[in-house]
């Protein structure tokens, strides 16, 4: 192989790799990035950690094709760091290295044994769906903080069809739940009923990879795929198979005739509970909420820090006088929100407390409430 890449062309593409592959893994082929040369004058490069596929093909000038696998940090670091341009990457047969040269530098790299490579599946043309990449980042990012980190099907995002050719994106962790709803009929229809299941750690690659272009996306019986609008880049994840929880048994709750509504203005909620999370500590971290019709008095209080006591401006009609969250939580649900004002559905004082907005359609967070145990502590 010898090939002629410009640093500007393939470092992204590289990094891309090497985000993937496991560093500390003991099999020599798993920490490698392979690199395919072909006589169109392009090089495809090619990582997994057996569960995670990336594809990419990039411009080059491309002398003698062929392919070699070389361990992903070695060949990133130094291409990182080596000054913009041209670099040639040439596969000495007789010593099994892969030399890096530019200018008067000169690298040799260890090759892997090139029976370990398996070719990475191609991207499922048919049936794929374009979409706005930036639109499902955003979508990931409403629902993924809620997603459970360590609780089987719980460390899924799920996206279903609903009705009307609506999709439901959802993420569910024990104690918060959140709901980003869209229309598209194409996606509904292709996504089902049945739904689709991503592990978490699965979702966070993807947001690393998505940008504002418009994407690709199909699945397959057993992976979820997504490429770039024009097909250099692909990225494959494993599908979950399960039972996800059917989560309209505790957002119908809040429809209940007895349910309590209070609304209050997000940015200065923000701020009084940013002020009270100070005299949290471990043992103590939520803040609790005495209610009015108009008024509510917010108060923490922990042995070691002190106490704190603020009021907060709010129309309230319910007949809950006191309930109490976990207040590291609240502040980051709140701070997904867009809307000036926000719409809070109580369902009691230890049941699901739904949050809205009206300048955030089609999206809902739930979070439980903490149990007060006595009235300078709780438990959850």
């Amino acid at each position: 192989m010898l090939v002629t890449i410009t640093k500007d062309e393939v470092i992204n593409g590289l990094m891309k790799a090497y985000s993937i592959i496991p560093v500390k893994a003991g099999a020599q082929y798993l920490r490698s990035v392979w690199i395919q040369a072909k006589q169109d004058n392009t090089i495809t490069v090619m990582a997994t950690d057996v569960n995670i596929e990336f594809t990419g093909t990039y411009s080059a000038k491309v002398q003698e094709a062929g392919q070699v696998g070389v361990n992903g940090k070695a060949l990133v670091e130094l291409i990182r760091r080596l000054p913009g341009g041209e670099i040639i990457l040439r596969l000495d047969a007789q010593t099994n290295n892969l030399i890096v040269e530019q200018g008067r530098r000169s690298y040799k790299l260890p090759v892997s044994d090139p029976v370990w490579f398996q070719a990475l599946p191609p991207f499922p043309e048919e049936g794929a769906v374009l979409w706005a990449g930036d639109y499902f980042q955003e979508l990931l990012d409403k629902v993924s903080f809620c997603i459970s980190d360590d609780q089987e099907v719980l460390s899924c995002l799920y996206m279903k069809a609903s009705e009307n050719g609506k999709v439901d994106v959802c993420g569910l962790n024990g104690h918060q739940f959140a709901l980003a709803r869209f229309v598209n009929d194409e996606i509904a229809q292709k996504i089902g009923e049945e739904g689709l299941l991503l592990q978490k750690k699965y979702v966070q690659e993807i947001k690393k990879w998505l940008g504002e272009d418009e994407i690709h996306f199909n699945f397959s019986e057993r992976r979820f795929h997504v490429k770039n609008k024009d097909g250099s880049e692909h990225i494959s994840v494993p599908r979950t198979i399960a039972n996800y929880p059917d989560y309209k048994l505790f957002i119908n709750k809040l429809n209940a005739d007895d349910a309590s509504k209070l609304t209050v203005n997000r940015r200065e909620t923000m701020e009084a509970l940013d002020r009270i999370y100070i005299f949290n500590n471990d043992n103590d971290r939520c803040t609790y909420f005495n209610l009015s019709a108009t008024v509510a008095t917010l108060s923490a209080q922990a042995q070691e820090t002190g106490s704190a006591s603020e009021e907060l401006d709010l129309t309230y009609d319910g007949s809950i006088e006191k309930i109490a969250f976990p207040t590291k939580n609240l502040m980051e649900i709140l701070g997904h929100f867009q809307s000036a004002e926000l719409e809070w559905t109580l369902t009691g004082a230890e049941g699901p407390c739904g949050i809205t907005g009206s300048e955030d359609p089609d999206y809902m967070v739930l979070i439980m409430p903490m149990k007060i145990a006595q009235s300078s502590y709780y438990e959850e």
